[in-house]
């Protein structure tokens, strides 16, 4: 019995060791502060920080931290959130915008019939016809 609580006690050390996602700043750009309490306090390079702490990144700030298998995940400006949500690899969209030329389009001004308009036409005539 006391062997089975040793083991049951160096599985729980061994797996909180191995979960513990702490986080190295590497560099920080702007205004990024983590939540204290109910205080805000300026995140420093070289700091180490749990990944249930949550950070916020001023307009034009960017932070970026090394986690536990050496990986750099940089967190953009105006975000907040934990460490472990705002590291998870999100859905990234890019693209380019082109200006259509709508000059070469025929433009009518005559105007489109629409189906309720020709409903109440159809509705109407066959009013007539009933009485």
């Amino acid at each position: 019995m006391r062997k089975v609580i040793i083991f049951a006690i160096l599985l729980c050390a061994v797996t909180a060791f191995v979960f513990a996602n702490d986080f190295t700043v590497r560099s920080v750009t702007g205004n990024v502060v983590r939540e204290a309490g109910n205080q805000r306090v300026e995140i420093k390079a070289g700091e180490t920080l749990a990944n249930n702490v949550v950070i916020h990144t001023a307009a034009g700030a960017s932070i970026v931290l090394r986690d536990a298998r050496g990986r750099d995940i940089t967190v953009s400006a105006e975000r907040s959130g934990t460490i472990a949500e705002l590291a998870r690899p999100g859905i990234s969209i890019s693209g380019n915008v082109s200006r259509t030329n709508t000059d070469a389009v025929s433009r009518t001004t005559t105007q489109a019939g629409t189906a309720s308009a020709r409903a109440s036409d159809a509705a109407g005539a066959d009013d007539i016809a009933a009485e």
